[in-house]
């Protein structure tokens, strides 16, 4: 046969099955989640890489099927998490190369967590028969879960934040994040089982059966496109959900608030000689907004600990109350530790003027507010001393914060990003706020990465949530989780808007993530267990 001849008889696109296009599929997935999310919202993409991991670990081992998940995970937090290269170069001091080996180290260790999961799939539950359409994304969904607390957790870059303007939005208020995700892997999946499974696309893209018959048992005949047809009566069941009102208003009479953003720079919001300098352009920029219900200033705004601050909490409280204004304000608190004796510095928010309450942050940045392994890494570089990075968590179970007479629970910067830290502390609110310092992101995706799970937590709890931030992005988000008002990044100005004191409890809020990650267990223990009694049988049989 010529070559020409043998050229005419190779199959369209087999060039796909190639080794080295295997390996290098498993980065490239891990961006398209990236760009499946924001700032690019190119949310087609993140179902996009779930079939291209599929199809990439078919008939592959599970030590290899380990490698490709690191890759992914490389690929994912190389792209999606590059933030932290900022953090530790801009505020840091860390010198470039240091920086980049110190960021590449991170996503390498964080890598592990996509290739654990990689590997339990091919490794208890077979990963390449029909079955895995369920199994993929139930084991997948625990992976995230796992990692949102493991070590103080990192519950970033879920592929259900891709989903806030799709009809999967519907599902937040019932199963949250979580649930979205499944149901993007489970629609993934579903699209690479059908392409694996008909002959006439296997035809034009020159590929093998994915799925061998079984030697001595009879093959029932199954519709290539079953799951595929499931995967889209859960994407109409989310539209129809959508159109659920979860909450009700509580008081027609609109809540006017003014959401200060003084872009302190971040190199001086600590030195000594800029504090009063800091209290006085807030102080200045609030001005005007007297008389509004709520004035938020962001996070450690006032940059003086609380018992050396009374004087101008007072002066401030004053001025507030005389107008009927709350002002709600980030401020570190240092206390005695009633069970240790020790002195502890919280970060912390307070509420002063016509609202009242103190809240001290539960879940803290780790190296940015608390350092692990302190004894080991302090000194070593001016990282592991950055300031203020030697807070104390607060306690469980802390009071809301009132605005006048409503309840306000409140969450600081990474608190934000815990799906079910803010369902279970959320529960009398009658609108939520986060306050934040972005600055450690620079100018990078991070503070739009931020922004987009706040408002994902407005639509899981189905509440208004008002967003103060030192440099943006300062926000006003609608319990649809739309963004109603915003402000512009890296400019001193003030955001103003009106929210809505809301009732009522989604499902998301009273069971939080519990009914998804049962779920996934569930699948995941059916499938162990028929798995086990066919190799029972196979071994009796032989």
């Amino acid at each position: 046969m010529t070559s020409n001849q043998l050229r005419n008889t190779q199959k369209p696109f087999s060039f796909l099955h190639s080794e080295w296009l295997k390996w290098l599929a498993f980065p490239v997935a891990g961006v398209m989640q990236t760009l499946s999310l924001s700032p690019f919202n190119l949310w087609p993409l993140g179902i996009l890489s779930i079939t291209l991991i599929m199809q990439g670990m078919s008939g592959s081992s599970a030590k290899k099927s380990l490698l490709f998940g690191w890759l992914f995970g490389i690929g994912l937090f190389g792209s999606g998490a590059s933030w932290v290269y900022v953090s530790i170069n801009n505020f840091g001091n860390a010198p470039p190369p240091l920086a980049g080996a110190l960021t590449a180290l991170f996503v390498a260790a964080i890598a592990f967590f996509p290739a654990a999961t990689f590997w339990l799939f091919r490794k208890l539950f077979n990963g390449q028969d029909r079955w895995s359409v369920l199994t993929f994304p139930a084991i997948w969904v625990l992976g995230d879960w796992f990692r949102s607390w493991f070590l103080t957790g990192f519950p970033w870059l879920y592929l259900g934040y891709g989903h806030l303007n799709t009809p999967l939005s519907g599902w937040a208020s019932i199963l949250g994040v979580h649930g979205i995700t499944f149901i993007c892997c489970l629609s993934g999946s579903a699209i690479w089982y059908f392409v694996n499974k008909s002959s006439l696309i296997q035809r034009w893209l020159g590929s093998k059966p994915a799925f061998p018959a079984q030697t001595g048992k009879p093959q029932r005949k199954r519709l290539p496109a079953s799951f595929v047809f499931f995967a889209a009566i859960l994407w109409i069941m989310g539209a129809l959900l959508g159109t659920f009102n979860w909450s009700y208003l509580k008081d027609k009479t609109p809540i006017t608030v003014a959401a200060v953003q003084a872009n302190i720079p971040q190199e001086l919001k600590w030195t000594r000689g800029y504090r009063l300098k800091t209290i006085d352009i807030y102080q200045t920029l609030s001005e005007p907004h007297w008389g509004k219900d709520l004035i938020i200033w962001p996070e450690t705004a006032i940059p003086v600990l609380h018992d050396q601050a009374k004087n101008i909490i007072q002066s401030i409280s004053t001025q507030a109350n005389d107008e009927h204004s709350t002002l709600i304000s980030g401020i570190p608190y240092r206390e005695k530790d009633p069970d240790t004796g020790r002195m502890t510095i919280h970060n912390s928010i307070i509420s002063i003027g016509a609202g009242e309450g103190i809240y001290h942050k539960q879940r803290l940045v780790p190296f940015g507010e608390y350092v692990p392994l302190e004894s080991m890494l302090r000194g070593l570089i001016e990282f592991f001393d950055l300031p203020m990075s030697s807070f104390s968590a607060g306690k469980p179970e802390q009071s809301a914060l009132k605005e006048g007479s409503r309840l306000v629970t409140p969450y600081i910067c990474y608190e934000i990003v815990y799906p079910d830290f803010v369902a279970n502390n959320a529960n009398d609110a009658e609108y939520l706020l986060t306050i934040s310092n972005d600055s450690w992101f620079g100018r990078s995706i991070g503070p739009l990465q931020h922004l987009e799970m706040a408002q994902m937590r407005a639509l899981e709890n189905a509440r208004y949530i008002v967003r103060g931030t030192n440099n943006g992005i300062s926000a006003i988000i609608t319990p649809e989780g739309a963004i109603q008002n915003q402000s512009e990044q890296f400019v001193r100005t003030v955001m103003t808007g009106e929210i809505y004191a809301m009732g009522g409890r989604t499902p998301f809020n009273i069971f939080g993530s519990t009914p998804i990650l049962l779920l996934c267990a569930l699948i995941l223990i059916v499938r162990r267990v028929s798995l086990a009694r066919l190799s029972a049988a196979t071994q009796r049989v032989a």
